[in-house]
């Protein structure tokens, strides 16, 4: 590995799987310190143990504060925090709008929309103060086009590219850069569960490729470590999409989720109830 990350100090929520997951390792092998951040102790504990200098912090980013106090032990463990990454996510509310409920709304929200703003806010509160820092966010071609994911989490992926952007605006005096990934169909274990096995997730992963291969994670955090490096130094407010031309292609996979009777894929935050209405 070529360091590019080398004694930098990285924050990863969602780090316990996934992309997640991907983007600790990568981050490692490339020189990093990594703060691992999810709801899953068992599986983050493991991953930090085995990277480098890895530590693991419980969080649950619909949380503010359990937020601002995993960056609170980054900055306590290293004296700074130079990597910011808002991964943390799951598809959510997911069904026909017209029996969507507000609960299972705003549960999706809260992750994935909520979480991404408490990142922004409290890593950059430590980035302005030693005048440098990247935070990046990992949206979705859902965010990109319409018609690529649920209602909620379409919405809340376009938010988190919009939010990308105007606070790249506020914090770029203030040497802070904010960017934000926008991932394709990704062989991620919530894709796994969602098509109820590997083979089929990679299968579908294929099928929606322009290029005929299934997206890994392994890719995105590619992607990512490419915009925390000094590769991308002048690369700031943008989405990077990373979907093998879907969303040039037009591909529209959101029926696959609006067809089915309402309900909510992954860990309801605080244990709301997703059907109350």
């Amino acid at each position: 590995m070529s360091e590019r990350l080398k004694d930098r100090v990285a924050l990863v929520t969602g780090a316990a799987s996934g992309i997640g997951a991907a983007t600790a390792r990568l981050m490692a092998q490339e020189g990093a310190f990594v703060v691992l951040a999810d709801v899953d102790e068992h599986a983050g504990q493991a991953l930090a143990r085995e990277l480098r200098d890895a530590t693991f912090a419980y969080t649950d980013v619909s949380v503010e504060a359990q937020v601002a106090a995993a960056v609170d032990e980054a900055l306590r463990l290293h004296g700074r925090l130079d990597c910011m990454v808002n991964n943390a996510g799951f598809v959510g509310a997911y069904g026909s709008i017209l029996e969507t409920s507000a609960a299972a709304w705003h549960a999706t929200l809260g992750v994935l929309l909520d979480g991404v703003f408490y990142g922004i806010k409290h890593a950059a509160r430590a980035m302005v103060k030693q005048g440098s820092g990247c935070i990046l966010s990992v949206a979705s071609t859902a965010g990109v086009m319409g018609g690529l994911g649920p209602h909620a989490y379409t919405s809340a992926k376009h938010a988190v590219i919009g939010l990308t952007r105007s606070a790249a605006s506020e914090l770029a005096p203030r040497g802070v850069r904010v960017n934000a990934v926008a991932p394709g169909t990704t062989v991620t274990e919530m894709m796994v569960q969602g098509r109820g096995s590997r083979q089929a997730a990679i299968d579908a992963a294929t099928r929606a490729s322009p290029l005929g291969t299934p997206l890994m994670p392994q890719e995105i955090a590619a992607a990512l470590v490419y915009l925390a490096s000094d590769d991308a130094r002048h690369v700031n407010a943008h989405t990077l999409v990373v979907d093998s031309g879907v969303t040039v292609a037009g591909a529209s996979g959101g029926a696959v989720f609006h067809n089915r009777p309402a309900g909510f894929m992954g860990r309801m935050p605080g244990g709301a109830n997703a059907d109350a209405r």
